[in-house]
């Protein structure tokens, strides 16, 4: 079905008026009528003869049943004849045992002799009489000259039978001699009865072979009469078809082509939201199922698109098929538009598409006919556009990261660029030196001590807000990771490292480009004091912790101090620092649901303190958090298999408690940018070895945690 598109008077001529439409839709119907009219001529005798031979057999077959009630009937006389015959006789044998007549078979005699009266004159005159079922039937009167002659006999046989028996008939109190004259007369015209009564069954039954025999004749002179007009349409029309065949096919080919070789989806849409019979080839594909003429567009829609998506779709679609809603409108509307999709591809396997459907009316007369439906993957414009979005992205928090760094303390940035430099160099070392010669254990130690030195690094970069650093860093402890769990199982941990140099490189580079960035800060910028520049730095890394765990807090930093340290211990003191504030904050301080629940402040409190004694310096970063739980840590190393419960049972608190602080270990659910790798507390402990300090722990269950770190002066 064609599209019809309203000529635009303006636009090249004037558009046709409604009578010239109407000649020309009448010039093409006497066209049409001419081409075939002689195929329509012989349809219309085909029809005649049709009918002829219908209404023939409807009549002939009227008169088959008129025949067969007759012969029914007929039977019917010979039966009764016989039963008024033996009725006489028990009558009689009654009479001579001096034994009452019974009233049943008194009755039987007069209900047989009416029904043979009846049945009689209705043979010789037509009429209505009771039929084998009792209901009335109607019975045309004998006209056959044989019929007529025996039902003659039957008369001249019966009309005195039928007078003898009156008597007995009328009144019950009717004489001997009148039961004697009937059962005399009966036993002496009886078989002569019968005889002719047979004789006319055997008449009727003719009858009705005769007009069965004629219905056959105009069944068979119908038949042969449709045959041979079918056979001359079927001539005709052969010859019509077979000067288009070749257009036609060769239109069909040119369809096939086009429906196999375009490679959108392309079907019409029935205002039943069916499927019409031509689907391209990529329909298939894009829906990742088989589709066949006649299927429910939503049901095929229904597995690939949400509830909603089908809704809103239903309804689209309604729009598209009212013919009073303009098109042009509602096509801004199109839920279709731009779908994401599941289906299986050609292994079976579940793949995400993107699916763009369009939908264009086909009209006829200003009737909504059919939906042109073209189904479009659009995938790869939508990934294209996804990765425009991420390096739109990250191109703006490079520059924000920038920014920041402008911003940020002259002598702390270059202390990080330094320090995360030497590290990354490093782990760069630490990573080449390494191959599966070592073996799974020493491999595995070298992967602790690198994700120890970025996390370091990402500490120190989510310090100064340097949050494309942080988030570098947070990929590279996410690959470490991976490996270290997946390497040991696959048994190939040393080419499992290959895949490290690529992150390691980008986290190198950004760290240049900040290196770059230290000779360029803001001209006239004062330094602030070093500790009083690590006392912010510190405020904000908790107030950021706490903002992406949704968590509130107030923290008091006194670090100042630091600045009075030599490089190396100063820049250990800083880390444990740094990794003790994000431990206080992600694991230590709660929800201010779960504190307003134990009757504390919404609002948890970190403090960080670095003091100077006459022989030694002390750390310290407490919080009033939920407290360590021996418990807990007991149930998340049984998680992690570590040990088994008879093993932990055998442990102390105290010994429960240490394992916080191994490689690995976390009581959070989910890693996160600041906790879940178990790797801040390691940092910690690594760097206290350093330093040669002790630490001290000391924890109250739902009040207060606090870390000590006591070093030489």
């Amino acid at each position: 079905m064609a599209a019809v598109f309203p000529l635009d008077p303006g636009a090249g001529g004037a558009a046709p008026s409604r009578s010239s439409k109407s000649r020309s839709r009448k010039k093409r119907g006497g066209f049409a009528f001419g081409k075939y009219r002689e195929i329509i001529i012989a349809v219309a005798f085909f029809l005649l003869f049709d009918l002829g031979v219908l209404v023939l057999n409807f009549y002939t077959s009227f008169k088959i049943d008129q025949d067969t009630v007759a012969i029914n009937l007929a039977g019917r006389q010979r039966y009764v004849s016989q039963r008024i015959a033996r009725t006489l006789l028990e009558m009689d044998a009654a009479r001579a045992a001096g034994q009452p007549f019974k009233k049943e078979t008194l009755a039987e005699l007069r209900g047989g002799t009416n029904i043979f009266n009846n049945s009689h004159q209705a043979f010789r005159e037509g009429g209505t009489v009771p039929g084998g079922d009792g209901k009335p039937v109607f019975l045309e009167a004998v006209t056959t000259p044989r019929g007529r002659e025996l039902e003659a006999g039957v008369d001249a046989l019966w009309k005195p039978y039928f007078e003898k028996l009156q008597p007995i008939l009328k009144d019950e109190s009717f004489t001997p001699q009148d039961l004697a004259d009937a059962l005399a007369y009966s036993q002496a015209n009886n078989s002569k009865l019968l005889n002719t009564a047979n004789d006319f069954v055997t008449e009727t039954q003719q009858i009705g072979a005769s007009r069965a025999a004629t219905l056959r004749m105009v069944q068979t002179g119908g038949i042969l009469l449709a045959l041979l007009n079918f056979a001359f349409i079927l001539f005709k029309f052969l010859r019509r078809l077979s000067t288009s065949d070749a257009a036609i096919e060769a239109a069909t080919e040119e369809n096939r082509e086009i429906l196999v070789s375009v490679r959108e989806g392309l079907f019409l849409l029935t205002p039943e939201f069916q499927i019409g019979s031509q689907l391209s080839q990529s329909a298939h594909t894009l829906f990742g199922r088989k589709l066949a003429p006649g299927d429910d567009f939503f049901d095929l829609l229904a597995p690939l698109v949400s509830d909603k998506a089908l809704t809103d779709a239903r309804d689209y679609v309604q729009l598209l098929f009212a013919p009073h809603v303009k098109e042009a409108l509602v096509q801004g509307i199109n839920p279709l538009s731009e779908v994401e999709v599941s289906v299986k591809n050609r292994l079976g396997h579940d793949t995400r598409r993107y699916l763009s459907f369009h939908f264009n009316r086909v009209q006829d007369d200003g009737a909504v006919r059919h939906l042109l439906v073209t189904v479009q993957d659009i995938s790869a414009r939508i990934e294209l556009e996804t990765k425009l979005q991420g390096e739109r992205q990250r191109s703006q928090k490079e520059f924000a990261m920038l920014l920041k760094a402008i911003d940020a303390d002259p002598a702390l940035l270059r202390q990080f660029v330094s320090r995360a430099e030497m590290s990354l160099l490093e782990v760069n070392d630490l990573l080449r030196s390494t191959s599966a010669a070592h073996g799974e254990g020493a491999i595995i130690k070298r992967l602790d001590e690198a994700a120890r030195r970025i996390h370091s690094v990402k500490g120190d970069a989510a310090m100064l807000g340097l949050e494309t650093v942080s988030g570098q860093a947070h990929l590279f402890e996410t690959e470490l990771q991976r490996i270290r769990q997946s390497g040991g199982a696959s048994g190939d941990l040393g080419n499992a490292l290959l895949s490290l140099p690529m992150p390691l490189e980008e986290l190198l580079n950004k760290v240049a480009a900040l290196k770059s960035l230290t000779g360029l800060q803001r001209p006239g910028m004062a330094e602030l004091n070093t500790g009083e520049a690590i006392n912010e730095a510190l405020s904000s890394l908790a107030g950021k912790v706490a903002a992406d765990s949704g968590k509130r807090v107030r923290v008091l930093v006194r670090m100042g101090s630091q600045s009075d340290l030599e490089e190396a211990p100063g820049h250990l003191v800083r880390e444990i620092a740094v990794q003790l504030v994000r431990n206080a904050v992600a694991h230590g301080v709660e929800s201010p649901a779960s504190r307003a629940a134990a009757g504390k402040s919404e609002e948890g409190f970190v403090e960080v303190q670095l003091l100077r004694s006459e022989s030694e310096w002390t750390l310290s970063v407490r919080d009033d958090g939920a407290g360590l739980s021996a418990p807990r840590i007991r149930q998340a190393l049984l998680a992690l298999g570590w040990y088994n419960g008879a093993q932990l049972d055998s442990f102390d608190d105290r010994q429960i408690v240490s394992h916080i602080f191994k490689p690995g270990f976390t009581t959070a659910g989910t890693a996160s940018q600041h906790a879940g790798r178990g790797v801040g507390l390691d940092v910690v402990q690594a760097n206290v070895q350093k330093l040669g300090a002790r630490m001290l722990l000391s924890s109250a269950p739902g009040q207060f945690t606090e870390f000590k770190v006591r070093f030489a002066a």
